[in-house]
């Protein structure tokens, strides 16, 4: 493959990942404690996570698969894969993130957060250049809806350091380098798979991804934007849904 044809991959996973670091910064705005800022961001972020997996990302993947398996086989392995990579998602929150320990700091909190987030960024990355590879258009709304998601995420990351320090240069660093793991995973995963990238490989990789961002949304996401008021996070989800469903018409 040309490396011309891998330009506009690499700087879409790029946009994505940075979005995490502006994500930081946006943590410092207004009150130190703005709830309402930061339930609503992550609220958004799920809606646009949700519709971009099931509405384009997931029938993506079925379609394409379909086409090469036959309608039934292909739909029974789009399937198998949306779920792996909800499993897979399983297994990275139990090996790598725990929440059981009560007596974290919020420093210790971010830090882990971080970790967990970073982990999260890497199969994010191959997602956003393998869909970029397959269709440029499918790449853009995979970059946003990620994108949208790191800027909520990185508010995530930031603030309980930012609490815990004091320290803005430091919260906004470490939410950076947690989104810089996005075009890392890309350059690794493209190093790694570009031999063994044929139709239905890109395929299968789209369900997996639609599943890890479903589990995301549905694990961190959702219950995260229903803190006190929980009209907030439910409107700000729809809002995102809305918002996703604009780019995809008009991109």
């Amino acid at each position: 493959m040309e490396i011309e044809q891998l330009i506009v991959p690499f700087t879409l996973t790029f946009f994505a990942g940075i979005a995490m670091g502006v994500g930081g910064l946006l943590a410092f705005i207004g009150e130190k404690r703005n709830k309402i800022f930061f339930t609503g961001s992550i609220g958004f972020a799920a809606g646009v996570m949700l519709y971009a997996a099931f509405v384009e990302i997931f029938p993506e993947s079925i379609e394409g698969l379909a086409e090469l398996m036959g309608t039934r086989n292909g739909t029974g392995v789009a399937t198998i894969a949306f779920f792996s990579g909800i499993i897979f998602m399983l297994f990275v929150e139990k090996v790598c993130f725990s929440h059981e320990d009560e007596d974290k700091s919020m420093y210790r909190m971010g830090i882990m957060t971080a970790v967990a987030i970073a982990i999260h960024n890497f199969p994010e990355g191959v997602a956003i250049f393998t869909s970029s590879l397959k269709n440029t258009r499918l790449g853009v709304s995979v970059a946003i809806a990620i994108a949208i998601h790191n800027l909520a995420v990185g508010i995530a990351i930031s603030t309980p350091i930012y609490y815990g320090t004091g320290s803005k240069r430091k919260a906004f660093g470490i939410a950076l380098l947690s989104g810089l793991i996005e075009p890392i995973g890309a350059i690794i995963g493209y190093w790694v798979l570009h031999n063994y990238l044929d139709e239905k490989i890109f395929s299968i990789i789209l369900s997996i991804v639609a599943g890890i961002m479903v589990y995301i949304s549905i694990d961190e996401l959702i219950p995260a934007s229903h803190g006190e008021n929980s009209h907030i996070g439910t409107y700000s989800i729809i809002i995102g849904m809305g918002i996703m469903a604009i780019t995809t018409i008009f991109i």
